[in-house]
């Protein structure tokens, strides 16, 4: 009896380990008066110098939330608070929280081979002879030799306005990805986008070139692969068993109580103040729903997802990834190239621990084995797995328009970042 309690309370004790919950940075180690200080110092330069009109940051460490504030207001026009459970548009860190954890998940499965031609997988690369042996490792790492971006709005307007056999106002059988209100594009536009791709430039040079191409064709490949609606393998998978309330795409479709904060004034193609559907024009043009952009989530359910690969792809009682499969998509790949990418992951600046905080890529205190993403709107997420810290920072930089690079200039991120390896109590 005294033995079988025993094992209960054990395994009791592992779940409650391994489930984020809120305390104090001193619970930690860290001194909460030097933290408040310096994060509030930083979000206020940031409001005044208009690098973002609001932002929230949710610090976790040792599986535990230490730090989760709201700073700032929506918009410029200070009518509505930023709230901790608003809900972001992710951009770019889409792709290590959307397609990533499937194509691990495949990869562990004996599904993927990271190592023979994508060509493989995705036969329409089969004959085009700069693709051809192109690998999964090489479009993941950032070294494949892809162009980095095609703008496929280019094929959709002329003077200004959209083009009828892409676009219409109404939803139709043809017309069923919307991409805003009253937009809606063909259904076969995604046909397009793919045959561009295949027929886009590769670079001869097998150098770090970030290209986002490869995560527009990741989720039909994922599709293609499981027989199963990508949106529902990610839910069915990942975001339901982890308790994500938010996480997802499309989520103007959605009974959400969380208000969702705007991105930026589109004059060209919306006419309006994007919120509630996807900045990217690219994954709008594909219905909300693509590789590269798309997702939209809280700050909590970021930090349930980084902190179950911070912890070796365990959380809440459930093994989503053997750890041997979080080390390989987050180690850096190709070093010999200077190119710091894991497998779709981020990674610290080789020699980022020498580097001033101006010239370090994140904070220079973050360890080399750490890993994450940011996001054009103005987000950024990064777990370090030797400092077991978790590190959220959502913002909306890109209101009301994209030229706002003060984020960038005055190194918002890495000088937050840094603020929670400098906060030991003494």
């Amino acid at each position: 009896m005294f033995k079988n309690l025993f094992v209960c309370l054990f395994l009791c004790s592992l779940l409650t380990q391994a489930q984020l919950q809120y305390d104090t940075p001193e619970s930690v180690g860290l001194n909460s008066e030097y933290i408040q200080s310096k994060v509030d110092s930083i979000m206020t330069l940031g409001i005044t110098q208009k690098a973002f009109p609001g932002a929230q940051l949710l610090v976790a460490k040792q599986n535990k939330i230490i730090f989760h504030q709201a700073y700032g207001f929506h918009t410029f026009d200070s009518i509505q608070k930023v709230g901790l459970d608003d809900v972001y548009d992710l951009a770019s860190v889409t792709k290590i929280v959307g397609p990533l954890p499937a194509l691990m998940k495949l990869y562990e499965e004996g599904k993927l081979n990271l190592d023979v031609p994508f060509s493989t997988y995705w036969k329409s690369w089969k004959h085009k002879k700069d693709k051809k042996d192109i690998t999964l490792r090489e479009l993941l790492a950032h070294q494949s030799g892809l162009k980095p971006y095609i703008v496929f709005l280019s094929d959709v307007l002329k003077n200004g306005e959209p083009k009828k056999r892409f676009v219409h106002d109404k939803s139709s059988k043809r017309f069923s990805n919307q991409a805003y209100e009253n937009i809606y594009v063909k259904n076969r536009f995604k046909r397009k986008v793919f045959r561009e791709i295949k027929r886009s430039r590769v670079s001869d040079k097998k150098v770090y070139n970030y290209s986002g191409l490869a995560s527009l064709i990741y989720p039909q490949l994922i599709e293609n692969i499981t027989g199963e609606d990508y949106r529902t393998y990610l839910q069915n998978n990942f975001y339901k068993p982890l308790g994500c309330k938010t996480l997802g795409y499309l989520p103007s479709t959605k009974s959400f109580k969380n208000p969702i904060v705007p991105t930026e004034y589109d004059s060209i193609f919306r006419k309006t103040l994007t919120k509630g559907w996807v900045h990217d024009e690219n994954a709008a043009l594909l219905g909300g729903v693509s590789g590269n952009a798309g997702l939209f989530s809280s700050a909590l359910d970021l930090a349930t997802y980084m902190q179950m690969l911070l912890q070796k792809g365990f959380y809440g009682g459930k093994q989503f990834f053997k750890p041997s499969t979080v080390n390989e998509f987050t180690r850096i790949q190709y070093p010999e190239n200077d190119n710091r990418r894991g497998l779709g992951f981020d990674k610290p600046s080789i020699g980022n621990d020498t580097l001033s905080l101006k010239d370090a890529y994140p904070a220079p205190e973050v360890s080399a084995p750490s890993f994450g993403h940011s996001g054009f709107t103005g987000t950024f997420i990064w777990a370090d797995p030797e400092n077991e810290l978790v590190f959220i920072f959502l913002s909306n930089r890109v209101y009301p328009t994209r030229t706002h690079r003060n984020l960038y200039s005055l190194n918002i991120r890495s000088a937050l970042q840094e603020v929670f390896y400098k906060a030991k109590l003494n």
